[in-house]
């Protein structure tokens, strides 16, 4: 039943890919839609049996090939973290499906698109299900191509083919770190398996090396860590490579909410979280870990606030989020984390299915200053869209509440060195959210109607062939429908499983933590009294205010008194430029990192291979035989006379040679 689960998504990837033509569009989509919805079925029945049974796998399913002693295998591994991840992927996938039927309808590669995103469901079912670091390796790199193509489905278009390769060498990035950290495993503990790999850990913790340039000793765990937590910033955007995921947005927007919402981008935060009995034996990855969180969730934060590409403000909340979770990691919350990620790949889909909703509706003006006023045109985008936004911001009893109110008190609990930045940065985040988040709400669906005063993109006026105003219009059914059903787990999926989850034994084979060095969820355990009591005492705390000031200074600056965000864009240029250039890090990337790399590159080209190789190695190695060769050929004329006189004068040379030293020059000379 396990193989069944990744094997029928790309059963139907192969199908719509390769006979795409043959059984059509309704084929295509009815064969990837029955393969999700065949994996997601299967992926229910399997958590259903790790809660009530408490059924566990661990085991081999096919030994591709061994070098020595080392195995390299196929397996799977089934626990609570596995099934919660089965069952996230494969229903946000199905949701994805069937909201690319309303979506693509009238796109020409549609066949192609539902082969991409059910070999896309194909690939992540295979790296959470691995039970290895190979078959986990084999899944990462598989997403990062599979979301490749996704970017750059439209392959005229310049800025996707861009945006493609910006997101595909970005990850390049992080999946060196990410081989090396594996690297580092497979050499000291001799294995790929994650059970013995993890039953050594206490031996590798024991275990150093000299640093060169740093002239110190550097303990084995931590470098591992480090470097599996490169490949985690690389696929979960974590900064400095974070730049990748907003220009992503470039490609269809189910791919948004499928690669850029649940599943891919959070195959990293599933990886540390799978990791965590070596992460727990280094304080120093720890730190690490939650300082790149705390500046990823702040700063990426700030960047949404003067976002006005509808689906840029739901990346940059992505990527905040990211960071999040990210600092839950490094405060050893991992459960809190992979919580998060459950909670936040329902309501975070739900916004990308949602913007999309709206995109189609304003027939295709991503612009949220050319929106306003669509609640009454849009009735379902717009209360799922809010009941979407709510969870997001952390209104107490919905998902997002109990998420990120418990990474919160995570990271407050923690004594880790770098807590304190990140709790205040996580703090700070909260008012960011709400703010940034209900700025993009009131402006689209609330307000004044304004599309009916600037043309859309490659349009003269929003009239049709009457000479009409052609309105915004609610969405086909196979765009709301997924809606609906995303926003139900958005609202109560939190506060159901926030006990089980975190408190209970759901997570007890997954993840380890030594609460005796990293108390935070032994604090949290003791002062939670239940999910009602958490939403009440929410309504006191510091996170529930900030909410609900960024909500009100939202209605204020872009309801109330819009000449007051104008005003502080006029007053505070330098900060808005910063932002406005995403704080230069794609100047920094492509004008220092990439003409760096490019000088170099030409340097050791023209120098290295041309100069020195090709140069001074091989052609002035022929070149200096040739010319020896040409001296040589002077004394080979052929004539015996000749010969017989370069011996003669050989010989008589050899003998001044031998007798010099005997010679009284000054009596030969006759001085």
């Amino acid at each position: 039943m396990l193989l069944a689960v990744p094997m029928a998504p790309l059963v139907g990837a192969v199908v719509a890919g390769l006979f795409g033509k043959q059984v059509g569009r309704r084929g295509a989509h009815t064969v990837t839609i029955l393969g999700v919805l065949i994996a997601f079925i299967l992926s229910a029945m399997t958590l259903w049996s790790v809660v009530q049974d408490g059924a566990r796998f661990n085991a081999t399913i096919y030994e591709w090939m061994s070098v020595g002693s080392l195995k390299m295998e196929i397996g799977f591994l089934v626990d609570g973290l596995t099934a919660m991840m089965m069952c996230v992927v494969t229903f946000v996938s199905l949701m994805v499906h069937i909201y690319t039927v309303g979506y693509m309808e009238e796109d020409p590669g549609y066949q192609r698109f539902f082969s991409y995103i059910s070999l896309f469901t194909f690939s992540m079912l295979m790296l959470v299900m691995s039970n290895n670091f190979l078959q986990l390796f084999f899944g990462w790199e598989a997403v990062g191509l599979v979301s490749y193509l996704l970017i750059g489905f439209w392959y005229t278009k310049p800025t996707a083919i861009f945006a493609n390769m910006k997101a595909f060498l970005v990850n390049r990035v992080g999946d060196f770190g990410f081989i090396l950290g594996i690297g580092l495993i497979v050499a000291y503990a001799g294995t790929l398996s994650y059970a013995e790999a993890f039953a050594k850990a206490p031996e590798l913790a024991k275990l150093s090396f000299s640093m060169p340039l740093w002239g110190s000793e550097w303990m084995l765990i931590t470098v591992t860590c480090i470097c599996l937590f490169i490949g985690a910033m690389g696929k979960s955007a974590q900064f400095p490579l974070h730049v990748w995921l907003p220009d992503s947005m470039e490609g269809p927007t189910p791919i948004s909410a499928l690669i850029h919402a649940a599943t891919m981008v959070t195959a990293g935060i599933f990886m540390v979280a799978r990791m965590s009995p070596l992460f727990e034996l280094s304080d120093t990855a720890l730190n690490f870990v939650m300082v790149i969180g705390a500046i990823t969730a702040l700063f990426m934060g700030f960047l949404g606030i003067i976002q006005n590409d509808i689906k840029r403000v739901v990346a940059y909340s992505t990527l905040s989020q990211l960071g999040y979770m990210t600092v839950a990691l490094g405060a050893s919350a991992y459960s809190v984390a992979v919580f998060h990620l459950m909670t936040h790949a329902f309501f975070k889909a739900l916004l990308f299915l949602g913007a999309g909703s709206v995109i189609i509706g304003m027939h295709h003006d991503q612009d949220i200053r050319n929106m306003g006023g669509l609640r009454k045109y849009m009735p379902i985008t717009w209360i799922t869209s809010l009941l979407g936004s709510l969870a997001l911001i952390g209104t107490p009893l919905f998902s997002g509440f109990y998420s990120k109110d418990s990474i919160i008190e995570a990271v407050h609990a923690s004594h880790l060195p770098a807590a304190h930045w990140a709790y205040w940065a996580v703090v700070i985040g909260v008012f960011v959210t709400a703010f940034y988040s209900f700025r993009m709400y009131f402006l689209v669906f609330h307000g004044k109607e304004r599309f009916h005063h600037k043309p859309f993109p490659g349009e003269h006026d929003h009239h049709d062939d009457h000479g009409e105003h052609r309105d915004p219009h609610e969405s086909p059914w196979v765009v709301t429908a997924p809606l609906v059903l995303l926003a139900i787990p958005s609202v109560v999926i939190g506060y159901l499983t926030i006990q089980p989850m975190l408190f209970g034994d759901f997570f007890t084979d997954a993840i380890i933590v030594n609460t005796a060095l990293h108390p935070a969820m032994k604090e949290l355990s003791e002062g939670f009294h239940g999910a009602v009591a958490m939403a009440t005492h929410g309504l006191m705390t510091l996170p529930f205010w900030l909410a609900l000031g960024g909500v009100v200074t939202a209605y204020l600056f872009y309801m109330v008194k819009p000449a007051i965000p104008a005003a502080i864009k006029n007053a505070s240029g330098p900060i808005y430029k910063l932002l406005d250039n995403k704080y230069y890090l794609d100047w920094f990337n492509e004008n220092v990192l990439a003409a760096g790399t490019r000088l170099l590159g030409t340097g050791l080209w023209k120098g290295g291979d041309q100069g020195l190789i090709d140069g001074l190695i091989i052609n002035g190695s022929a070149r200096g035989i040739g010319s020896v060769a040409g001296l040589v050929r002077l004394f080979q004329s052929g004539y015996l006379y000749w010969y017989a006189l370069v011996m003669i004068l050989g010989v008589i040379g050899l003998m001044t040679w031998q007798l010099w030293p005997y010679l009284n020059l000054k009596t030969f000379l006759g001085l």
